[in-house]
């Protein structure tokens, strides 16, 4: 069974009465063992060694403060993301398996519960049974969905898509993508051809790219948002699988490295299991016994 966050940092700390190299190595420890990365362990060491010496650490409560604050000082703030043009495309990618198309039903049902008028875009037509899969979603969310047989054209799925949004009065329109990397520029080609495609319908779409991905992964979390953000403007981070704090730190490593916000956070398996990331809500998680 994997330690929580808040466990690690414990024994890291435990009987301590001051903050000496030893210390230190254990948080550091800790941190890289959390999955926020080599860089930004190497941050929160750096600034925390230097808030020590500054502020004379007295008690295991005030150093658990202190690397709290840093922590939270690398997350970049996620303000609520204006929905004021309608229909608000946004686009959602990320490598087959993170949940990419579960995580599309889930803010399908998230905005539906809300409200808003959604409508489900099957641009991933590479994969097979993947239009059969969001069309599911689509049912399970009560939303509708535009759709073609699988190997078409993306492109033309996207274009369908945000017509079909514009005629239909849709407040929100999610387009799935294709999750391949194994040429970073055929997906760049990809996802500018759906961008365009989008454009010769809504001007100004797509409003957001949400990159979904997998907090269970470690460091492959990295390299994907690495190689996604070379392909793509991404405007906001889904992370999947997040059901627990014990490798909360990808949140922390990749926001701070990438500087790109958190936007929501899956963390079950249930429909209704998707919230709006709320930085202090989850900094705070991770100094509790309790998981998220």
């Amino acid at each position: 069974m994997a330690f929580s966050f808040f466990q690690k940092i414990g024994r890291a700390i435990a009987g301590k009465s001051r903050v000496d190299d030893d210390t230190l190595d254990a948080i550091e420890e800790a941190l890289i063992e959390s999955d926020m990365g080599v860089d930004t362990t190497l941050k929160v060491i750096d600034n925390l060694e230097e808030r020590v010496d500054r502020d004379k650490y007295m008690s295991q409560d005030e150093l658990r403060g202190m690397l709290r604050d840093e922590i939270s000082k690398l997350i970049p703030d996620t303000a609520p993301q204006p929905i004021a043009t309608k229909p608000h495309i946004i686009l959602v990618v990320g490598v087959n398996g993170v949940g990419k198309t579960t995580t599309i039903g889930k803010l399908a049902y998230y905005w539906r519960r809300q409200g808003k008028n959604v409508l489900l875009g099957a641009a991933d037509t590479f994969r097979a049974a993947a239009v059969d899969q969001i069309d599911i979603w689509a049912q399970r969310a009560g939303v509708e969905i535009v759709k073609q047989q699988m190997g078409s054209d993306p492109a033309a799925v996207a274009f369908d898509t945000a017509k079909s949004a514009v005629s239909r009065g849709s407040d929100i329109v999610l387009i799935d993508t294709a999750g391949r990397l194994h040429n970073r520029v055929d997906l760049m080609n990809e996802l500018t051809k759906i961008r365009n495609s989008v454009r010769k319908v809504v001007p100004d779409g797509p409003h957001e790219v949400l990159l979904v991905l997998d907090a269970s992964t470690g460091q492959n979390a990295f390299a994907q948002a690495k190689e996604f953000a070379r392909a793509t403007d991404i405007t906001g981070l889904v992370v999947t699988k997040l059901d627990g704090t014990a490798k909360g730190g990808v949140v922390v490593g990749v926001s701070d490295r990438f500087g790109i916000p958190v936007r929501f956070i899956g963390v079950g398996e249930h429909m209704e299991d998707i919230k709006p990331f709320d930085k202090a809500s989850f900094v705070e998680a991770l100094f509790k016994p309790e998981d998220i």
